[in-house]
This record gives structure tokens, sequence and C-alpha cells, in this order.
């Protein structure tokens, strides 16, 4: 029995290499191409356990998976004639696995050049038709979308497809940095100084008017005092009258105290006055 064990491991190290080479299996990240002879003859498998002809096929695995490419740092010109710098990257991802190895060779790197030049060119054509304004602020989701499109087009021919173009950055290169931000500042404080003119001119509005309403106040409140102190003067007045007419000798001789006492309200005072005057008539003789 003991003889008889180098030889069944033997027939089992056969038969397990000999399972090696008839069996391989296909992950679903993988795509999967088997040749014989260097030939393609079966492109489409689907993941899972699969059979081939041992020593005869052979199997080549590729990343099913999408995949990033990211571009170095490229120079745009506008149509101004202004340079920008922009950083971009691509997702992709092969859709044909046969048509992936005859125009690449099967080599992702190869595939990445290749995508590299379509979406610098896309880019160069979108950008030489646009302002940095316009690069910048307003067309920069269409730039992207279109580059896409286009982009995804060229790519079948490569058996890819691109899923997505992304503008990382775009910057002005340093001497349009610069001048676009002494032009940016030069702008702004010209802006600053028309809004203060313009809050001066309303401040110098609003005195102005305020003065004209606090005149129109003061004249008014004038005008009331006047008409109130002519109409208190005008009951005064006839209060005065209608005392004087009832009782015209009481009347003459109260207006006589008030003149009096004016007249002595000033020890200093001096008077030069006939002592016959009727001045003093009710100081002579009070009662009449």
């Amino acid at each position: 029995m003991s003889s008889k064990l180098p030889v069944i491991a033997i027939i089992l190290f056969v038969l397990a290499l000999i399972a090696s080479g008839i069996f391989y299996t296909v992950d679903e990240r993988e795509r999967a191409i088997v040749f014989k002879f260097g030939e393609i003859i079966r492109a489409d498998d689907k993941p899972g356990l699969r059979i081939k002809m041992p020593f005869i096929n052979n199997v080549r695995y590729f990343d099913a998976r999408v995949q990033t490419m990211d571009a170095d740092p490229e120079l745009y010109i506008t149509v101004e004639k202004k340079g920008l710098v922009v950083d971009s990257f691509v997702k992709w991802r092969i859709i044909d696995t046969t048509q992936y190895f005859v125009s690449v060779g099967g080599q992702s790197s190869t595939a990445s050049k290749r995508l590299r030049q379509l979406v610098n060119d896309g880019l160069k054509t979108e950008f030489g038709k646009r302002s940095v304004t316009d690069v910048i602020s307003g067309d920069r989701d269409v730039i992207m979308k279109i580059v896409q499109e286009n982009t995804n087009r060229e790519a079948e021919k490569y058996g890819l497809e691109v899923i997505d173009v992304r503008l990382k950055r775009v910057d002005l290169v340093p001497e349009i940095s610069q001048s676009v931000y002494d032009r940016m500042e030069a702008e702004r404080g010209r802006v600053a100084k028309d809004y203060r003119a313009r809050g001066a001119e309303t401040a110098e509005r609003l005195r102005a008017d305020a003065d004209r309403q606090s005149q129109i106040i003061v004249a008014e409140a004038e005008r009331e005092a006047q008409i109130k102190r002519g109409e208190g003067d005008a009951e005064a007045t006839r209060i005065y009258a209608e005392a004087y007419s009832r009782d015209t000798e009481f009347f003459s001789f109260y207006r006589s105290l008030e003149a009096y006492k004016n007249t002595f309200k000033d020890k200093d005072a001096m008077m030069v006055i006939d002592p016959e005057s009727e001045f003093f008539k009710y100081l002579k003789n009070p009662v009449q």
C-alpha cells in the first residue's frame, strides 16, 4: 500500500494540473478574452466558472470597473487670446473588450493616453470659442457636457465609454491673474465711489428736505401763534371794553393803579411831571 502512495500523489498532481488548465473564472469586476494560439476566439464570457482547452487556450483579464484618467494641468487659449490653466479628469470603462484589445493592445496606459489627447483637443476647441468670463462662470457645465459627448463618440473606436469629463480647476496664468485682479479692484473702486456719491447726493437731498419741512413747520407754528395772540388780544380788548362800559370809574381807577405800579417799581426812577396832573388824581383823592 505504501508503494502506491507516490503513484497516487502523482496522479492527483496531474489531475489538478489538468483541472487548472481546463477551468478558469471570470470575476464580476473583470472582462476576459480567450485566445487560441494568439487568436481571439471568445470575449463575451459572463462572470462565473468557465472551461477552456488546456495548453491550447489562454485567457487574459481586463478591469471592467470605472477608471479615472487624471490629466496633468494644460494651458488653453480663449477667444481673447488669454491663457487658462485647466486641471481635468475623465471617468471611463471598457464596453467592447475585443475592440479594446485590438486598438490599444489591452493596455490601460495606452487607453488613458488616447483619451487624454481626445479631451485636450475637445477642450482646446471649446475654450477657443469662449471668453475668460464664459469659461469661468457661464459655460463651464456646457463645456464639460460637449467634451464628454464628443470624446465618448471617438472613444468607441477603442472599445471605451467615457462616462464623465470634469474640470477640477480653471486658473488664469499668473500675469493675467494679476491684470484681472487690478482691473477688478479698479472697477470695484469705481463702483464704490459711485455709491458714495449717490449716498452723499441722497443725504444732501434729505437734509434739504428736512430743512424745508422744518421751516414750513416753524412758519405754520408762528402763523398759528400769531393767530392765537391776535385772538387773545381781541378777547382781552373785548373784556376790557365790556368792563369799562360797566363801570368807567372803577376801570379808570384800576388802570391808574397799574400805571402807578409800573411807574414806581424802579426805586431809582425819576419823574418830571406837574403835581396837578391827572396822573396823580387817585393819589390825591382816592375816594371820588
